[in-house]
This record gives structure tokens, C-alpha cells and sequence, in this order.
């Protein structure tokens, strides 16, 4: 059974969202279905226009010949309640691999940049209590944890733009009567239909389910719930962090027998950070790799995550960058290097980045100086002209240049705290 809402409910949970102080520029991502027409014209109504500016954004994936048509569908009621809109197109499918997974990537790379250049800091998405219950189901199909199971947070910063899902206490259906009630039109899209996505699945299970009790909004407060248990257990892994860790070259360096003591999902989160840090990774590791890295850490042995390889050296745990994740890695000295790096020196001519690799590290020899085990020398940046060594500044042989983080260390224990 869904609770029915009036209108002034709606809006205030709305705006209960943005809290005392909304932001001056809000961006809505709006496809033209019910759930972000329902959005856009919700905040329309939220706000006097004097206080906070709407701008909407349709992203066409040029997937289905109607989604131009849709996207001016779009345009034309965002002219309607008198919102600057934009379209944005994305045409970088081949056909090949996750269409849905490939489809969002972008969804949110082109929302950032366009936050960017039209100066919004905060997007809205209209992600509701349905599509959180559907997250969660098909995260139990995963054998999520905690993190898993807390699905979609009302928050998040992505690409540089805070994403906001402001309706995520409310239901489809109650955004559905409140279209009705206000005779608003919208699109469906035929993929809400099509079971070859999970997401659908998910969607058509819980009709089944929902004599047990198990509906959306029941499925949407146990996210909540988890939400509230993953905000718990990020601040004692921050504490443990402040305690054990320290980064050092770009790796981080974890005390071996204080990491021992550590209850298991603390010491999951702390190297699943420490590897979706250094291998600048979207998304966190998978829970079942985690489980072996984590018995390979503790059991002094060495292993390799996402990219990154985890060895030990003295009395820590040393996690750096895994060499065969950056062989092929080279740009100009004046660019960043695997996303992290900048490299200053003198006389540029002719050099590039690599990695130092074992070649290079032959060439240098106060390595062991650094402190710093072989595995992290041999995937840290390094100057190159041709097959000439340049210099290899953490590895004891900087030769006039310097090489420094993009972010700097206290980002690794922020991010501890953040989603």
C-alpha cells in the first residue's frame, strides 16, 4: 500500500532536502519520463526563482531514434515554466560490452562538464524510493555488505558536481499521482519493459514480493538503515586510519601488527580506500577480491587489486601502484601522469613519462635509500628521453627534477569519510 501524499508534503520533503540554505544554481538532469518531470516541476514550485535558478539538462544517448524527438519534448516544457535547458548528446557506444553500465558512465562524465561550464555545484537527479529498493534488491542478489546495501546515497560528488536525489523518500507512484493531479504528460521509455536488464528484473520482483511486506518504501528505510551503519563504521575507519596508516610516495603504508587487531570490516575498508586511491577506480573492489587480499595481508603474502599490488616491506603493509596497471602509461612531461602525477625539472627537451620499471631501476643506484620496497619503484613515474633515464625522482635518482601528488595525502583519509 502506498501512502498517499498531498502536495504540500511532496514539496516539503523536497525541500527538507536541500535543508536551510539551497544552493543559488541548481542543475536537474531531466529525461523526459515521469519521475524528473515530476522533479523539475516539484523544485519549480520549491523555490521562489529570485533565490535559486533552475537549469535542466536531457542527455541524449542517441540509442533510439526517438530520443532527439524526446529531448525537444523536454526543452519545450522546461520553456513552459521558463528554465534554461541544454541537450546534451553522447555517441561513444560501439556495441560492444555493458550498454547500461557504459550508458550511466557517460550520463555522469557529461553532467559534470556541463555542471562545470554552466557554474552549478549541485545536480538533482530524480532517483526515487523505487529505484532504491530495486538497488538494493539487485545488490542482495551480489551478497553485498554494508556499503552494498545502503545503495544510493542522498548525496555524492562525482566528476566535481555534487549529484543530489532529493525524492528518494518518495515513490513512483506518488509521483505518479502527482502528475496526474497536475496533468503533467511524460515519457515512457520501452527499456522500462525489456527483462534482459537486472534493473527491470528487480522492478517486476517486487510485485511479487510485496505480500511479505518486502515493497519499496520498506527496502528504501533498510538502505536508509545500512546508510546510517556505513557512516558508523567510515568514522572508526578514519580513526583506525589516523592510528595505522601514513602516506608515503604515493602509496599507503599500513602497521602490520596493529592491522592484525582490526575487526575484518574495518580492515576491508582500509585497503579497499587505499586501492580506490591510488588506482584512481570509480568504484570500490569487489567484496570476494577483497576477502583474498585481505587474508594475503594479514598473512604477510603479497597479492594484486584493481591495479595496485599489496606487499610487505619492514613492519607495514605497503600499498603502491602494480606495474603491468602502468607500463603502457607515457605522456608529456607537462601532463599529469596516471591521473596523480606532476614532474618538475629543468631541461625538458625530448623526455616523456613512463614508469621507471626494472630496466630503469638498474640505473639507480641509491634505491634502497628511499626505503621504499621494489614493487612501488618500479611502477612510480619516471623521466625518459627515448631509452635514456632521465631521472626517477622517488627512487633516489632525481637529477634536478621533482615529482609531486596532483591531491594531496589528506585526501586518501577525507575519502574515508565521504561517498
Amino acid at each position: 500500500m502506498h501512502l498517499t501524499l498531498t502536495d504540500a508534503d511532496i514539496l516539503a520533503q523536497v525541500r527538507d532536502h536541500f535543508k536551510a540554505g539551497p544552493p543559488t544554481r541548481i542543475g536537474v538532469a531531466v529525461s523526459g519520463g515521469g519521475d524528473s518531470i515530476a522533479l523539475l516541476h516539484i523544485l519549480h514550485r520549491c523555490f521562489n526563482p529570485d533565490a535559486v535558478t533552475l537549469n535542466a539538462v536531457t542527455i541524449d544517448h542517441g540509442l533510439r531514434p526517438e530520443a532527439a524527438d524526446e529531448a525537444r519534448q523536454v526543452a519545450d516544457f522546461c520553456e513552459s515554466l521558463g528554465v534554461t535547458h541544454s541537450t546534451l548528446r553522447w555517441r561513444g557506444w560501439d556495441g560492444t560490452g555493458n550498454l547500461q553500465d557504459q550508458a550511466r558512465r557517460a550520463r555522469y562524465e557529461l553532467l559534470g562538464d556541463w555542471a562545470r561550464m554552466h557554474k552549478v555545484s549541485v545536480v538533482a537527479l530524480g532517483h526515487t524510493a523505487d529505484d532504491q529498493a530495486e538497488t538494493v534488491l539487485m545488490r542482495l542478489g551480489r551478497a553485498a555488505g554494508v556499503t552494498g546495501l545502503a545503495a544510493m546515497p542522498p548525496r555524492r560528488t562525482a566528476h566535481g558536481v555534487v549529484l543530489s536525489r532529493p525524492m528518494l523518500s518518495l515513490t513512483r507512484e506518488q509521483l505518479r499521482s502527482y502528475l496526474r493531479t497536475h496533468q503533467l504528460r511524460w515519457i515512457d521509455d520501452p527499456s522500462n519493459d525489456d527483462l534482459q536488464f537486472d534493473r527491470i528484473k528487480a522492478r517486476q520482483a517486487l510485485t511479487v514480493l510485496e505480500p511479505l511486506g518486502i515493497t519499496a518504501q520498506s527496502l528504501a528505510l533498510v538502505a536508509g538503515n545500512m546508510q546510517q551503519a556505513r557512516d558508523a563504521l567510515d568514522w572508526y575507519s578514519f580513526l583506525a586510519a589516523n592510528d595505522i596508516a601514513q602516506v608515503n610516495g604515493g602509496d599507503i603504508l599500513l602497521d602490520h601488527r596493529h592491522f592484525r587487531t582490526l575487526p575484518e570490516e574495518i580492515a576491508r575498508r582500509l585497503i579497499s580506500q587505499a586501492v580506490t586511491w591510488i588506482g584512481g577506480s570509480e568504484y570500490a573492489p569487489r567484496r570476494s577480491a577483497m576477502t583474498t587480499v585481505l587474508d594475503a595481508a594479514r598473512s604477510r603474502k603479497s597479492a594484486t587489486l584493481n591495479g595496485c599490488q599489496v606487499v610487505h616491506h619492514g613492519a607495514n603493509i605497503w600499498i603502491c601502484r602494480e606495474f603491468n596497471a602502468v607500463r603502457k602509461t607515457r605522456c608529456a612531461v607537462d601532463r599529469l601522469w596516471d591521473g596523480r602525477w606532476r614532474l618538475q625539472g629543468a631541461n625538458i627537451d625530448g623526455c616523456e613519462l613512463r614508469p621507471l620499471g626494472r630496466r630503469g631501476l638498474m640505473h639507480c643506484a641509491e634505491w634502497r635509500g628511499t626505503g621504499r620496497p621494489h614493487a612501488s619503484l618500479t611502477a612510480s613515474p619516471a623521466v625518459w628521453r627515448g631509452d635514456e633515464l632521465v631521472a626517477a625522482p622517488l627512487a633516489g635518482y632525481p637529477e634536478g627534477w621533482s615529482a609531486h601528488l596532483s591531491a594531496g595525502s589528506e585526501e586518501f583519509f577525507a575519502a574515508l569519510l565521504t561517498h
